[in-house]
């Protein structure tokens, strides 16, 4: 059993590859293959792959330049997600500073030129920048302001990009605006004028992609209508054309074709996803055949075809294309199955909650049950494989994973339904799942797990505090503990996302921050806790975890913490190996050993 989901964390696993818009056959894919995830460039005539990068914790952020000459990266320390972007020859040789004079900062966006030119944006303690680098010039700043936002994309000839901003002062219903390069360098320099914005106003946001192939249309993503859909954009002109798919239930998004003549759709409708092509000038939309589950990544190739990341909960991920090809193979071996899920809608205090369950093949209900809370909180569980559910179904566990409110895929309303409250509304709906779970027999109310990473760790360490009878254990990886102690040393992108949420900051609305706390609540919890936490945790920084965790020891609580040296979460697949094993070692012990054994005791 413990080598089965091993063997799944230590499968072979690559991303949809990207390519060069110039030079098509060079390509650009991250994979786990040398036991870290790393970039590795692929050059498709030849069929050659050579690794790239090389760190120990691994490497998140890369691209290919338009001519395919380039790979850029982006080289943080430890995983804290703050450093400066490299870059070496896609066919081999040394790394270099991509852009030397501008200083470390969080990525917020990089858009490449043909000619060498750069666009980069930066998020600082000071706000949000975009800076134009070229070979051989000193960095200028085109554009700066105290709120956040992030560069979307360069136009082909470079004369516009596009931003999405918060100038109106709340980063989580962004603006779009287009700007003009002048990069003629006179006295003044480089500098940048805008030629068109676009905003619907107070709680609706705009999303800015990419500019048309060969065009100055922008596209973008809208809510006007009570989810995330698709609209054209002339910034200079001023025309819209909303792309109208009435017939698509769910949220959608959209990628151009090379072309520019078609728009890739991808539909997300109750935690599964489906491709479609539309035609804007004919009004034409046609479905892309892919089986049911998940599209994690898809792209439209310059021959035609549609290339794509798939899985299910059941089974691991392949990268095909609309000719019935696998696209690339990961080396080594493949990943075991897992088990189907199952969908199941649950009345809860805010309207129907989604939930996708998982059960084990062997054993009768009712089972131990963990309950998967996902991070975000903009995200959803999907009918995708994580070797983390299949290892914990493995050891006999049921899985139950709630799309409660705050998630995305199910309409605006349901997404921005935790402001004000955040953390609480989350724990109806996972309350009223659970409640569910025991009462239709699939759950052993004795043995409940809450568990969840991130802003999901975040949900189990409030869970356990206000519902302290519901949980028989709690694990908690990367969890934000102390909200008032962790917006004081987050990353300023995510100060601005509380304080949207929030309504304020903790010296503004301090009794909102208090009462969406875990550390507020940590006398009232019962069942031992196992806290994962990253050294270098930009997001979920450690001191505030400390803060959380020496207040159970004063306490007297049970509980138990696994550091890493890495920032929130880790690219390396042993270190990965041993979170779970972690998890799952904490969990048989404090459930009295295997699926079927005695009530819980403490640590």
């Amino acid at each position: 059993m413990g080598e089965r989901w091993q063997d799944r964390f230590r499968a072979g696993r690559i991303s949809l590859p990207s390519w060069a818009r110039e030079a098509p056959d060079r390509s650009l894919f991250r994979s786990n293959s040398s036991g870290t995830w790393e970039l590795y460039t692929w050059d498709r005539a030849t069929g050659e792959q050579r690794q790239a990068t090389a760190r120990p914790q691994g490497t998140e952020l890369g691209s290919l330049d338009p001519t395919g000459a380039w790979v850029w990266w982006f080289a943080d320390t430890d995983g804290d997600e703050f450093g400066v972007w490299m870059r070496r020859p896609f066919t081999g040789g040394p790394d270099e500073e991509a852009a030397p004079g501008l200083a470390p900062s969080y990525p917020a966006g990089l858009a490449l030129g043909a000619d060498g030119t750069a666009l980069i944006g930066r998020s600082t303690d000071d706000g949000f920048s975009v800076h134009l680098c070229r070979p051989g010039a000193p960095p200028a700043t085109l554009y700066s302001h105290r709120q956040e936002g992030y560069l979307a994309g360069m136009s082909d000839d470079g004369s516009l990009f596009a931003i999405a901003h918060s100038e109106h002062g709340d980063s989580r219903y962004t603006a779009v605006r287009v700007y003009r390069l002048d990069g003629s360098g006179g006295e003044a320099g480089p500098r940048a004028e805008a030629v068109g914005d676009l905003w619907d106003g107070p709680g609706r946001a705009l999303y800015p992609g990419h500019f048309s192939p060969g065009g100055g249309a922008l596209l973008v993503l809208h809510e006007r209508r009570g989810r995330t859909e698709p609209l054209l954009w002339n910034p200079e002109t001023g025309d819209e054309l909303e792309v109208r798919l009435d017939d698509l239930p769910g949220e959608l998004s959209a990628e151009w074709t090379s072309d520019g003549k078609q728009l890739l759709i991808v539909q997300e409708h109750r935690a599964r996803s489906r491709l479609h092509l539309h035609t804007p000038a004919a009004g034409r939309t046609e479905p892309v055949d892919t089986p049911p589950g998940m599209v994690s990544a898809a792209a439209a190739r310059p021959d035609g075809t549609v290339e794509y990341s798939w899985s299910s909960s059941q089974l691991p991920p392949v990268i095909r294309n609309t000719r019935g090809e696998t696209v690339l193979t990961p080396p080594g071996t493949a990943a075991p199955p897992s088990v189907p899920v199952r969908d199941v809608d649950v009345e809860g205090p805010g309207g129907t909650v989604h939930a996708l369950v998982s059960e084990p093949e062997a054993g009768t209900a009712p089972f131990p049950t963990v309950f998967l809370v996902h991070g975000g909180p903009e995200a959803q569980d999907t009918d995708a494989f994580f070797s983390d559910v299949a290892a914990w179904v493995d050891h006999g566990f049921a899985v139950v994973r709630v799309n409660y409110r705050g998630s995305t895929g199910y309409g605006s309303a349901w997404r921005n339904a935790i402001e004000r409250r955040v953390g609480l509304t989350e724990l109806e709906d996972i309350t009223a799942v659970r409640d569910w779970a025991v009462a239709s027999g699939l759950a052993d109310p004795a043995r409940l797990v809450l568990e969840g990473g991130s802003w999901g760790g975040y949900l189990t360490l409030l869970g356990l505090g206000v519902r302290p009878d519901d949980w028989s254990l709690g694990i908690a990886a990367v969890p934000i503990a102390d909200y008032t102690a962790a917006y004081a040393d987050e990353m300023e992108a995510l100060r601005a996302f509380d304080r949207s949420m929030f309504g304020g900051s903790p010296d503004e609305v301090p009794e909102l921050y208090a009462a969406s706390s875990p550390i507020t609540y940590a006398s009232d919890v019962r069942a031992p806790v196992l806290v994962l936490a990253g050294e270098n945790d930009p997001r979920c920084p450690i001191r505030q975890i400390e803060n959380y965790v020496e207040r159970l020891r004063e306490l007297g609580k049970p509980h138990e913490v696994y550091r890493f040296d890495a920032g929130h979460g880790s690219f390396v697949v042993e270190e990965r190996i041993r979170h779970m094993s972690a998890e799952l070692d904490f969990a048989l012990r404090n459930l009295g050993g295997a699926p079927g054994g005695p009530a819980p005791g403490t640590v």
